[in-house]
């Protein structure tokens, strides 16, 4: 957590602090950068090989298809098999050929498009081949455990104070709607959106410059795409993360600047400023109800929110799985 050094001044004369915040807001926005990432890798291509033991765990990331799910074992992947039988079953029993979500290529692979929560669970492939023309057929039981995954939907959380007017003044309540303003043009070009989470006026006591009022603001900075749902951006530029990470250092430039002003301020200083070194931020992670992160569970994702085995379930945006005897399905959101 980045802070920025404390400065406390004794109660200034009143005047209304408008001017400096809309002149550091121009600067930080003519400093905007556009984001770009690559895009991520087909997951069709990738190819999983099964057990005849332990079952195989397979992530697939919602709305997204699968990576070529094999009907063979390590040991048979590169074997000749003779006249070989694939037969696939589900958790809603034996799959078909091929539907709007399933497919099954005539030497045994397993794809999945645009998977769904529903979807998720235990997959078995029988394979029933013979080695060489003279041998009696074989026959392996291949499994899987097929999980539904999504991104985090990530947020960060802000917490800054202000020296103020009296808590029942009309002027704090219009500095909270300018403020507001002003952070949301920071970060809109990012697709981003800040809300206000509270804003509390209060009376504190200091040892040399006496009792003051003070405003305590929280607010979080998210994507308008993962808030709303929408399908905000078009463009490789839209990678959540880094549009969220420039959004963070946009607004930390933004609370570092109005120090540098107040500092060359030779008039006296306004009645509602920002203290210096009061600017403090957090990382939030939250999943959708029914996926939670556990990387002991899931250490080949480790980070993903994976939907809930059954035996647990997730009701809110919280980051866990919570465990409950009474809940038989994938993505459980109650018990």
């Amino acid at each position: 957590m980045r802070r920025l050094r404390r400065r406390r001044l004794a109660p200034p004369p009143r005047t209304f602090l408008c001017a400096p915040l809309l002149a550091v807001a121009l600067s930080v926005l003519q400093g905007l950068a556009s984001v770009h990432s690559s895009a991520s890798p087909d997951s069709s291509t990738l190819k999983v090989v099964g057990s005849t033991n332990l079952p195989v765990k397979v992530y697939v990331k919602l709305n997204h298809n699968s990576p070529r799910i094999l009907c063979v074992t390590k040991r048979l992947r590169n074997s000749e098999l003779i006249d070989p039988i694939f037969q696939w079953h589900g958790p809603g029993g034996d799959l078909i050929t091929e539907n709007q979500t399933v497919k099954i290529t005539p030497t045994g692979t397993l794809l999945f498009r645009h998977f769904k929560n529903h979807l998720s669970g235990v997959y078995t492939c029988s394979l029933v081949f013979k080695p060489t023309i003279e041998q009696d057929e074989k026959s392996y039981l291949i499994k899987y455990i097929i999980y539904a995954y999504s991104e985090p939907n990530f947020y960060y959380e802000f917490t800054a104070r202000y020296h103020a007017a009296p808590c029942n003044s009309i002027y704090n309540t219009s500095f909270e709607k300018k403020l507001l303003q002003i952070l949301t043009k920071l970060v809109v070009e990012l697709s981003c959106e800040v809300v206000l989470r509270k804003s509390e006026c209060h009376h504190v006591k200091m040892q040399r410059a006496g009792m003051q009022n003070e405003i305590f603001f929280t607010f979080t900075v998210t994507s308008l795409d993962a808030e709303k749902g929408k399908n905000v951006c078009q463009k490789s530029s839209c990678d959540v993360t880094r549009r969220l990470r420039k959004a963070k250092d946009l607004i930390e430039k933004f609370f570092s600047q109005q120090v540098e002003v107040l500092g060359k301020r030779t008039a006296p200083l306004p009645e509602i400023y920002y203290i210096e070194g009061t600017l403090q931020m957090v990382w939030v992670n939250r999943c959708t109800p029914g996926y939670g992160i556990n990387p002991l569970l899931h250490p080949d994702c480790p980070n993903c929110c994976v939907v809930c085995s059954p035996g647990s379930f997730n009701p809110h945006e919280g980051t866990h799985c919570l465990p409950c005897n009474k809940s038989l399905e994938y993505g459980a959101t109650r018990c």
